[in-house]
């Protein structure tokens, strides 16, 4: 009887069926993004740099994308950033969305210099709604999406003075209001977002909204907090609406560098089925049973895998109890103890090495099994015929 063991060759399961959303396109002379529908959940983040600051804006960017982003926004608040666009747009490598706030010219001079989409926060727009008409046609004309992005902090003053604050049904309302504004219009190329920094407050608005519109929906807990508070805000809120088919782009806001936002919202996407795994270390919590510095250990072989896209499970265990079992479940791992590691490939022990050499030698099998498996070891692309792991 042959097992298959490590990372799963099959379509992983997921926890429920995609809502089902219109479908929109950011449009890109090389990486266009589809949004809602059967399209893959995408990645989003926004830059810290001055748009006007052209350079430095593509600079961030290129960052953003080589991390795994596919969809980037910028902050238009001046006229200075608004004669960025133009460039940013034709030589960013992934579309990006201009974000606009106070002044609706700014929206018109987006969708002139060639933007992907456009998001309006009609809350903290002068005069949005008598502006609708005017934006939803020259959005058409031009094939471009808009965003209506509702937030807490900017809730329009009628709906705050109606429900006192921003609750969920004011979010959704606010939303669904200026929606109905474009559609008198015939427009219908939008996506939603109702983003609060309470995560309670926001997967419930989320889910008022979407049994209530078949619009994509961009998934935020917004002014999330610091690297590690807003991780796990934005893990449990995402996790709790995707595990339910609801969401179709997700921003992860962190007041850290964009970078990390990215990463972690490819991490939870990672962590749902919702998106192709890549390398995964697997590393025990350590106890009193550890005989080796299972922390030391398991951040060295991290880093020593850095950069790795392959799918590849690695685990990286401290003791004789769950080791064995946990490495030969692995792709790749190593069970240590005794100042040595015994190394498991594929569900077979390998070699036994010094405890000095473990690092050294899981990160050289680990390009190995990247070369066996028919996959560039850095852009995780597929180069020949895949070996499929089995034991």
């Amino acid at each position: 009887m042959t097992i298959g063991l490590g990372m799963p060759s099959l379509p992983a399961p997921v926890l429920a069926p995609r809502r089902v959303s219109r479908k929109i396109t950011l449009r890109h002379h090389s990486h266009p993004v589809e949004v809602g529908g059967d399209a893959p959940i995408s990645v989003q983040s926004m830059t810290t740099t001055r748009t006007d600051d052209v350079n430095a804006t593509l600079q961030q960017i290129a960052e953003l994308t080589a991390a795994g982003c596919q969809v980037v926004r910028v902050a238009v608040p001046s006229q200075d950033d608004a004669d960025a666009l133009p460039q940013i747009a034709r030589k960013s490598g992934i579309p990006v969305i201009a974000d606009i706030h106070f002044q609706p010219k700014y929206v018109f001079a987006a969708i002139d210099a060639g933007c992907a989409g456009v998001r309006v926060n009609p809350g903290n727009i002068k005069q949005f709604d008598d502006k609708v008409g005017e934006i939803a046609r020259a959005a058409k004309d031009a094939g471009i999406p808009i965003r209506i992005g509702v937030n807490a902090g900017s809730l329009d003053k009628r709906l705050l003075e109606k429900y006192g604050k921003a609750t969920p049904e004011a979010l959704v309302e606010s939303a669904l209001w200026e929606c109905s504004l474009f559609e008198e219009h015939d427009f219908r190329d939008i996506k939603i977002s109702v983003k609060h920094n309470d995560p309670v407050v926001m997967v419930t608005a989320y889910r008022l909204l979407a049994a209530q519109c078949d619009y994509p929906l961009h998934l935020g807990v917004t002014e999330a907090g610091p690297a590690f508070q807003g991780t796990i805000k934005s893990s449990v809120a995402f996790g709790a609406l995707l595990s339910q088919g609801i969401g179709d782009t997700i921003r992860v806001s962190l007041s850290a560098p964009p970078v990390e936002e990215v990463k972690v919202g490819n991490q939870i996407l990672e962590s749902l089925n919702l998106r192709k795994r890549g390398l995964e270390i697997v590393s025990c919590p350590s106890c009193g049973r550890a005989q080796v510095d299972v922390y030391t250990l398991a951040e060295q072989v991290t880093a020593g895998l850095e950069g790795l896209t392959v799918p590849l499970r690695v685990a990286v265990m401290g003791c004789v109890v769950n080791g064995p079992g946990e490495a030969r479940e692995a792709d790749l791992g190593v069970a240590s103890g005794n100042g040595k590691g015994q190394i498991f490939k594929r569900g077979e022990v390998v070699m036994t090495v010094p405890e000095s050499q473990i690092v050294e030698t899981l990160v050289e099998m680990a390009l190995e099994m990247a070369e066996e498996m028919g996959v560039d070891p850095e852009s995780g692309e597929a180069t020949g015929p895949v070996v499929v792991p089995v034991g």
